[in-house]
């Protein structure tokens, strides 16, 4: 493979996946298959279904996965599709499942996809081959709906100014390329100073993140993954921003459940189920190490839970 791809807190993804028994492991945002090469070299036990919405990464991630092609099979879906690919494919229960969130190196080193603000290119930033783009999006959102985005996904103080740019700017002429996008948050908050984030950074995270509904994946994936679980088995999940980190530390620790029901209540009426253990009370973070080797990885955060045995 000539992309170059270095998958991030892959020795504590193998020891947390590769661990578990023999049986079906599934790793939901395959991208490249990095962590997925990794988990079926270290357990030869392990089936692979990888899922992934990028066709062009499928490919790449194919050729990567040759050596233990006998177990794999690849399917062009969203992560959040998990429960209809299992039905669809008549499958066990996982006894692994590994969602990592982040862009791959395909993505944002390819100018033609858009997704970075540092080279020019069309202003797509879709992970899929299909749906509105980025373009569709800062060209026909109202005002107040390119406010909320850039607050609420980008955590961006000045979303408001930004958005009354953007809009000003498409009067004359539409947003099509990154450039323009750039141009536009930096004539709002200026070149930015030396050694601290691109201006137009929040910017395009919350606007990649948008476009490709990546929160509202990460909420209706994370519940109905647990509960497909096999007994003992593992759910890892890899998130690189609060964002998302917050929304795997509630999810895991509301599966975890605890009963609310006042002490001296007899029996248990609030319904609470336990459905996982947590594996990580804290975020697993890369090393030292690794920061320095893969810049990248810096914003990583691994959590991990244990699926319980099913109630009676």
């Amino acid at each position: 493979m000539s992309t170059i791809h270095v998958p991030v807190l892959q020795d504590e993804v193998v020891a947390l996946l590769a661990a578990v028994r023999d049986g079906l492991f599934v790793d939901a945002t395959l991208g490249l298959g990095g962590h997925a090469s990794a988990v079926l070299a270290a357990a030869p036990g392990l089936r692979l279904i990888g899922l992934d919405r990028d066709p062009r990464a499928l490919e790449l991630a194919r050729e990567r996965l040759e050596p233990w092609s006998d177990r794999v099979c690849l399917v062009t879906r969203p992560f959040a599709d998990l429960p209809e690919v299992l039905d669809e494919l008549d499958e066990e229960r996982p006894i692994a499942i590994l969602a990592d969130l982040g862009c791959s190196s395909l993505q944002l080193d390819s100018p033609g996809r858009g997704f970075s603000f540092l080279a020019d290119g069309p202003l797509d930033m879709r992970m899929g081959a299909s749906g509105p783009t980025a373009a569709d999006l800062v060209n026909n959102a109202e005002e107040e709906e390119l406010m909320r985005i850039l607050w609420k996904y980008g955590e961006e103080r000045r979303s408001r100014a930004i958005a009354r740019a953007i809009i000003e700017r498409r009067r004359h002429r539409p947003l099509t390329r990154t450039g323009d996008l750039v141009e536009v948050v930096l004539g709002v908050l200026g070149p930015g100073r030396r050694g601290r984030i691109h201006p137009a950074t929040r910017t395009f995270q919350a606007i990649r993140i948008a476009v490709n509904d990546e929160l509202g994946q990460l909420e209706r994936f994370l519940e109905p993954a647990a509960e497909r679980l096999a007994p003992g088995g593992r759910l890892a999940v890899i998130s690189f921003h609060s964002l998302e980190d917050r929304i795997v530390k509630h999810t895991l620790q509301r599966l975890e459940g605890r009963c609310t029901c006042p002490p001296d209540l007899p029996v248990c009426r609030c319904g609470t189920r336990s459905l996982v253990r947590r594996l990580t009370t804290k975020p697993v973070r890369p090393s030292e190490a690794e920061m320095r080797a893969n810049p990248r990885s810096r914003s990583a955060r691994l959590r991990a839970a244990e699926r319980v045995e099913d109630e009676p």
